[in-house]
């Protein structure tokens, strides 16, 4: 005899809206990847954190979510959590799991969509320093060591779009990438347009099917690139690059390149040996320490 119960859920899923938005596209993109890829009824959490208040401050509405967060495991104990966190909604997930790390080994994967995590260069122009006690400041902040430090734990993914330029409009590719995630590019998506589309569904339930956490890469332009990530530069997008002259070649090709603006800021490229662009950066610095900010802190090292 058949039974008229509801077949029992076997994860929660919490999607997370960035800045400047509000919970309706995520939500889409959630019951998108909990109805037809999956029968069975998953608690589905996509807090709405209200538009305006993603302009002040990060802090209140991680709060809001680790909250959410604290209530749905404990009604399900039981079940894995998957994540999807849209641009913002990433970070705020990737503080919230840093202040939870016990919740770590229930965590079945990650997925951060359009996320800054080394740092949003559009909010460090807006807030070079950190000053201003707004968004900006919280979105500039470099999350990478977070980030790696759960990926080493938690299968994560981080998809992106590109639209030209290493970019997808809004957020610079590179800045998405960290240590131990799965990169995950989609060719012609702009940023807003990850929140919610049919490629990225297609990709996250790929990712679903076999979550790993990503080998470290060692090769050499990626060493490199991993020790001016450490230095905090500003990761932009690749545009400059057609100005730049290489200053060092490395044994295997690998070539770094400079280029410093009219204001005298200095820019750093990275290229592999058939010279394709795999990093572009920016440090304020160099206009005050120009000669301290290339030989010492690159070339010495």
């Amino acid at each position: 005899m058949m039974s008229n119960q509801p077949p029992e859920p076997n994860f929660i899923l919490f999607a997370q809206h960035g800045w400047a938005d509000t919970s309706r596209d995520i939500g889409y993109l959630a019951r998108s990847l909990t109805e037809s890829s999956n029968p069975t009824r998953n608690p589905v959490y996509t807090p709405d954190l209200g538009l305006m208040n993603t302009w002040l401050a990060i802090a209140p509405l991680v709060t809001k979510v680790e909250n959410i967060a604290i209530e749905a495991i404990a009604r399900h104990p039981d079940l894995p959590l998957r994540i999807v966190g849209h641009s913002m909604g990433g970070l705020i997930w990737l503080e919230v799991l840093n202040h939870h790390p016990e919740w770590l080994p229930k965590v079945h994967s990650l997925i951060l969509l359009g996320s800054p995590v080394g740092g949003s260069d559009l909010a460090r122009l807006f807030d070079p320093f950190g000053w201003l006690p707004l968004m900006a400041r919280d979105l500039g902040k470099n999350r990478r060591p977070i980030a790696e430090a759960i990926a080493a734990r938690v299968p994560t993914a981080s998809i992106v779009g590109n639209i030209g330029n290493s970019t997808d409009g809004t957020v610079p590719i590179g800045c998405s990438q960290f240590a131990q995630a799965s990169f995950i590019c989609l060719d012609g998506l702009r940023h807003a347009t990850l929140k919610n589309h049919s490629q990225v569904v297609a990709a996250i339930r790929q990712f679903w099917a076999n979550p790993a956490i990503a080998p470290t890469q060692t090769d050499l332009a990626s060493q490199l690139v991993a020790k001016l990530r450490s230095l905090d530069f500003t990761e932009t997008n690749h545009q400059n690059f057609r100005y730049a002259k290489a200053i060092k070649t490395y044994a295997d090709g690998t070539k770094l390149w400079t280029w410093t603006n009219l204001v005298g800021v200095t820019h750093i490229f990275v290229t592999t040996a058939s010279d394709r662009c795999i990093y572009s950066a920016y440090a304020i610095l160099s206009v005050f320490r120009p000669h301290l900010f290339l030989h010492e802190i690159i070339l010495g090292n």
